[in-house]
């Protein structure tokens, strides 16, 4: 039930090849999982070397945003950088969820760099029992 908004995910993965990653002006997209196991969806996205803090996870309408900053390791004066590879900035992710998952109820959990969140599934949009009244016409929806 989660939906895809990025249609310019593989023009960002060349650009990405071909430039490096996100910079401070323009956020990077962040891998992610997402799976339904029992009555909720799982998400997780991957981001190493981010601190919790760091992190900032919005939900308005259907609509869910993680941000994360990967900010430089402060160094001493002393020190040389040889070599940079690893990313610096913001990383941002998109996600549509539908009109069936419970947005009230997120769980969020970061551990080992990789931040899980858990989207409960709507109680209206789990299946329910319709009863069938016999000569009466009348019909009940169970709960």
């Amino acid at each position: 039930m989660l939906m895809r908004t990025d249609p310019f995910r593989e023009l960002d993965r060349l650009a990405q090849q071909l430039m490096g990653p996100g910079t401070w002006s323009r956020p990077s997209a962040m891998p992610m999982d997402a799976y339904r196991e029992g009555d909720e969806y799982v998400v997780a996205f991957d981001l190493p070397g981010v601190t919790a803090d760091a992190i900032d996870i919005d939900v308005e309408r259907n609509m869910l945003t993680v941000k994360a900053e990967r900010r430089p390791v402060a160094k001493a004066d002393d020190v040389q950088v040889e070599l940079s590879e690893r990313p610096l900035g913001v990383f941002s992710r998109q996600v549509v969820l539908a009109d069936t998952l419970d947005t009230e109820h997120i769980e969020a959990d970061y551990d080992a760099g990789v931040l899980t969140l858990r989207i409960p599934i709507a109680e209206r949009a789990k299946p329910r029992k319709i009863s069938i009244g016999v000569g009466t016409g009348n019909k009940q929806i169970s709960g």
